[in-house]
């Protein structure tokens, strides 16, 4: 038998290899190096090292800084998110309490209207969150443990996290950062009533004195309550932490756009020494389209990782066609201009972008921002940019100039914008959906946007307490915007019949119509009748907390609405369960009736409808 010589080429690829994880098992020792010498010679001497004692710190929240929704309005206490501030106002006690902190939606109901937008391809299957509440803690603590009470309807939390910025600080870092303590999927909790949520935390690596809590209320039945948030932990470092031993990030073993390998130089060696080239696979092979089907299943960060490989799939993935959807929200704690600086040559094709949650406390800037849209605005036609508050009037300046085509727009919970940046909304004269949630529009900037944006389908005004006079906003609507298909008007409190009446005769196609919490509107006017028989398209109305709404009222609704779906009477005085037996009888599609509060319908009579009509969802909180 006769042995072959080995090939100089393997031996020097194979003493690289050796060298190469040498270099590494020294660099993941390197961090402890020093102390595993000092804990050593420590034992042998016998000497005991003396740990310190840190005593756990237990606090309530001092202050809410930011959140995504509320169920509250902007000018009182009840139901809003600053009620989670300080020690609980209700637990351990169970039911619906206005002291409660309560967030704008819950179940499928908002994603089955016609107004809800279309969902972002990409999203990552592990990002579950809906909204959010950011809290601040007096002292900044490594922490122990976070607990949540819940006193209505719990379960909705899906993920809290912890930041390294201390808010009170008069000197913020310039590396702010973000880490899980907690995630979970969400969670359908069977029973309604009050509990303490602790989930089992990781350990941080610095100190925190800012929580954030994000919830999905998809699986729950009704509206979930917070009482409280306890953030608990110790002022000095755990032992533990301290030796813990480095990890090895493999983002450093990434390699560079220099370093991609070409899918054509793969070989292996043959008996007579040849090498044989391989390619890679024959995926070289697949039709362009294909290559690109497979790769449109990847996430973004995937879809990142993967153009490191090799040139071949580098070119596939930075392919402006896979870019025509970017959904950036579940990246928002650490998308930076730098981030959107390595996105931006391949989104020339861009059309739908969602930056919602992004960019806060400095993590993008007008430049970066500024920038990116003039590289990739050309053909956008709808722009998520919810609760981003580093946007400013320059930045909606930016959009009006560089996305001519934009048909819709998300502002929600953008509340520091100035009035006056509202303006330039106006130039977007294509626009179709337009959500401006809780932010200071005024007046005069609602008329402009009214005047031009004449194609408006969809437009929420909810919780916009510096408009004067929701009068003239909708008589204005019922000669501009004849085609509108959905208004909310969630809390606008000096709408009154004579603008209610002027909406009905201009807006026949509405469909979906929130009036929750507008308590100018009296029933007595026949202002409820006249819309039910005006708008015969309806399928989701919502009279929430109108103390004045009647039988007549619900039977108009019966008789001239057969399409209506959703329907909310909670708090009224003056309907009966006669009546709302006719209302479930001639509405064969109605899916929610929430008939909370109602004085004239107690449990009982809820049990026997919903007996009767099983494809409802009677919806009857309860105070315990």
């Amino acid at each position: 038998m006769t042995h072959c010589s080995p090939d100089p080429l393997f031996l020097m690829l194979t003493l690289l290899s050796m060298f190469y994880y040498i270099c590494l098992r020294r660099r993941s020792r390197s961090g402890t190096r020093g102390e595993a010498l000092t804990s050593r010679r420590a034992v042998e001497s016998g000497q005991r090292a003396t740990l310190p004692i840190s005593v756990e710190v237990e606090q309530y929240a001092k202050e809410v800084l930011d959140f995504s929704s509320h169920y509250g309005s902007e000018n009182s206490m009840s139901y809003t998110m600053w009620n989670l501030a300080g020690m609980p106002n209700v637990y351990p006690s169970s039911g619906d309490f206005t002291q409660t902190a309560v967030f704008r939606a819950y179940g499928t109901w908002w994603e089955q209207c016609v107004s809800a937008p279309l969902p972002f391809r990409r999203t990552p299957k592990a990002f579950h969150s809906q909204d959010y509440i950011e809290l601040a803690f007096e002292e900044p603590v490594y922490p122990t443990a976070v607990e949540v009470l819940e006193t209505y309807h719990p379960g909705a939390i899906v993920q809290i996290m912890a930041c390294s910025l201390n808010p009170f600080s008069q000197n913020p870092p310039t590396d702010v950062r973000w880490e899980v303590l907690w995630a979970e999927e969400p969670t359908k909790v069977l029973t309604p009533q009050a509990r303490q949520f602790s989930p089992s935390i990781k350990q941080l690596s610095f100190p925190t004195n800012l929580i954030r809590v994000e919830v999905n209320s998809s699986l729950l039945k009704y509206y979930t309550e917070l009482d409280a948030v306890v953030l608990r932990g110790q002022k000095e470092r755990p032992i533990l932490s301290l030796y813990k031993m480095p990890r090895i990030d493999i983002c450093d073993l990434s390699d560079s756009d220099e370093e991609l390998s070409d899918p054509g130089v793969s070989f292996r060696q043959a008996g007579d020494g040849k090498h044989i080239n391989l390619g890679n696979g024959y995926f070289d092979k697949l039709p362009y389209e294909l290559i690109q089907l497979i790769v449109s299943h990847l996430t973004l960060p995937d879809l990142c990782r993967l153009t490191q490989t090799c040139k071949l799939l580098h070119q596939h993935c930075c392919d402006p066609l896979q870019y025509i959807q970017l959904s950036l929200q579940p990246y928002w704690a650490r998308l930076s201009d730098t981030s959107l600086g390595h996105l931006q040559g391949r989104c020339t094709l861009l059309q739908r972008l969602n930056l919602s949650w992004t960019g806060n406390r400095g993590a993008l800037t007008l430049t970066g921002f500024s920038s990116f849209m003039k590289a990739c605005g050309g053909s956008l036609v709808c722009l998520e940019l919810s609760c981003c508050h580093f946007l400013s009037e320059p930045c909606l300046e930016v959009i009006s100039q560089t996305c001519p085509g934009l048909q819709e727009l998300n502002l929600s919970s953008c509340d520091r914008l100035h009035p006056q940046a509202f303006t330039h909304i106006s130039k977007l004269t294509r626009l179709r959906r337009l959500v401006l949630y809780r932010t200071k529009i005024e007046q005069t900037a609602m008329l402009s946007i009214l005047t031009f944006c004449i194609e408006l389908r969809h437009l929420n005004l909810g919780s916009c307490v510096m408009i004067e006079d929701y009068d003239v906003v909708a008589s204005m609507l019922a000669v501009r915007c004849r085609s509108l298909r959905s208004l909310d008007l969630w809390r606008c409190r000096n709408l009154t019949e004579r603008g209610l009446a002027e909406l009905a005769a201009g807006c026949r196609l509405l469909e979906e119509l929130d009036l929750g919490w507008c308590s100018t509107l009296q029933s007595s006017s026949g202002c409820f009748q006249h819309l039910a028989r005006n708008l015969q398209c309806l399928r989701k109305l919502f009279l929430t907390a109108n103390r004045t709404v009647c039988d007549s009222d619900i039977e108009e609704l019966a008789a001239n609405c057969p399409a209506l779906q959703h329907l909310d009477i909670l708090g009224t005085r003056m309907v009966s369960s006669s009546s709302l037996r006719k209302l479930l009888q001639a509405c064969p599609k109605l899916l929610l009736l929430d008939v909370s509060f109602c004085a004239q319908v107690d449990a009982r009579i809820v049990q026997e409808l919903c007996g009767l009509f099983p494809n409802v969802a009677i919806k009857k909180s309860f105070t315990q």
